[in-house]
């Protein structure tokens, strides 16, 4: 099993969201290492769902992979903001995964409190600039996370 961060603005899509949808496919991302990371994922990897734009940032949850490979289908939306036209149903650029609410962290770990446990080698939400919207998480660094949030 796999650990993985995932971001999502909780005024577009939040914790609060999936836990009501319980699944949902994880569209919209544009970014080719985080595609490439989306391609990696397998179920049963377990990822944490991260609020960011917002005051303040931070780990508000717990979801895991439940199906890996799917075309999002966002590309294929001509009125979508994600819409790739260069994309084919053939040869789609662009994969994404389903995701299955598991918990909601008993308290936001904020970004600031990141900070103050992990390096930026450590995590790398916690580096300056870093803008990936999906990012893996060492084993060892995830079951510090969690104890974290569920104290």
């Amino acid at each position: 099993m796999n650990y993985w961060l995932m971001k999502s603005e909780p005024s577009v899509y939040g914790i609060a969201n999936l836990k009501d949808d319980r699944q949902t496919i994880w569209d919209g991302v544009r970014n080719y290492q985080a595609r490439n990371f989306l391609r990696s994922m397998r179920p049963g990897d377990l990822a944490f769902f991260y609020h960011s734009n917002t005051m303040p940032p931070g780990i508000a949850g717990l979801m895991q992979i439940v199906e890996s490979g799917i075309a999002d289908p966002s590309q294929f939306e001509p009125d979508s903001q994600y819409y790739d036209p260069k994309s084919t149903q053939v040869a789609p650029r662009w994969q994404t995964v389903r995701v299955e609410f598991v918990q909601e962290l008993t308290a936001l770990v904020s970004l600031e409190t990141l900070r103050s446990q992990f390096t930026p080698d450590e995590l790398w939400v916690v580096r300056s600039g870093n803008r990936l919207s999906v990012m893996p998480i060492d084993e060892a660094i995830a079951k510090k996370i969690l104890a974290i949030g569920l104290q």
